[in-house]
């Protein structure tokens, strides 16, 4: 069975979860045979998702892509991200559980007690850049690059009284760590489907502040742009941290309830031991599954 994530051309906190936790809950579980998939962390439900002869789905969500996938009897839906793609995909909604994601608190770093940054930033990759570090430093705020490791990212959230995030994994990993969280829009790439399902399944709102359009995006200027660019850019940065802090002041964080994140946990353990036992008795080994029975499992 392989290991079905998103590879992008720099790394990615929430893409790079998967081989980090699966790896430690299902040791041994996977190979290079793309016979079978195992759809794990990421937004992976759409028309570009492989077509293999088993297709597990656990804690995945619908979005990006031109369409949905096929869901037939090969498929073995252990859990979705949210209602909106169970609603998508037009299956039960009782498999919306939560994210995959939310598994790591087994591992993740918990101490609240001696905080360093009363509030960090986080990107989403696509944004992150050295002007937004430059900005975070400028401020006082933690800096948290989506794309450093795992346990590095973990530790930067675990370190915040207060998280500020475009990233969802961002969110999802503070919520865990009961880190308070605000979600943030600063342009093109911040897909409000996919937050929408996930804060759904959590019981909470998805209510994002977005940073002034005309700031965006914040990006280095090239060095042979003339002297306006480089003054511009400077002009631009400090407005961009004034209204970074602003947000930081203004806003209210969110964060799910307590026990609804140890029902979800529960709920995604539970799931996990059963996906441990179908494949203990060879259910991936034949020519294919039956997504009703997985179904079922959830009643």
């Amino acid at each position: 069975m392989m290991l079905h994530y998103f590879h992008g051309d720099q790394p990615n906190f929430g893409d790079d979860l998967n081989p980090w936790l699966w790896s430690r809950l299902l040791p041994g579980t996977f190979d290079q045979d793309g016979s079978s998939l195992f759809v794990g962390i990421g937004t992976l439900l759409n028309d570009s998702l492989p077509r293999a002869q088993r297709t597990v789905v656990f804690g995945s969500g619908v979005g990006y892509g031109h369409g949905l996938p096929r869901v037939d009897a090969s498929w073995r839906i252990y859990a979705l991200r949210g209602p909106l793609s169970a609603k998508a995909l037009h299956v039960p909604e009782r498999l919306a559980v939560t994210d995959g994601a939310m598994l790591i608190g087994r591992w993740a770093p918990r101490n609240r007690h001696a905080l360093r940054y009363r509030y960090a930033f986080m990107p989403h990759v696509a944004h992150a850049n050295a002007v937004w570090e430059l900005i975070c430093r400028e401020i006082g705020f933690s800096y948290i690059d989506p794309g450093r490791p795992v346990e590095e990212v973990l530790a930067a959230v675990g370190d915040t009284e207060v998280l500020l995030t475009e990233a969802m994994h961002g969110a999802i990993v503070a919520d865990v760590l009961r880190v308070p969280w605000v979600p943030v829009h600063t342009g093109r790439g911040v897909l409000a489907f996919k937050w929408e399902d996930w804060c759904r399944s959590m019981g909470v709102a998805y209510q994002p502040h977005h940073l002034p359009s005309s700031l965006m995006p914040v990006w280095p200027y090239r060095p042979h742009s003339g002297i306006i660019a480089p003054v511009r850019h400077w002009v631009k940065t400090r407005l961009v941290a004034a209204a970074l802090r602003r947000m930081a002041g203004s806003a209210h964080p969110s964060l799910s309830d307590a026990a609804c994140l140890a029902r979800r946990v529960e709920q995604l353990e539970q799931a996990l031991g059963q996906f441990r036992r179908d494949l203990a008795v060879g259910a991936f080994a034949g020519s294919g599954g039956d997504a009703s029975r997985a179904e079922e499992r959830h009643d």
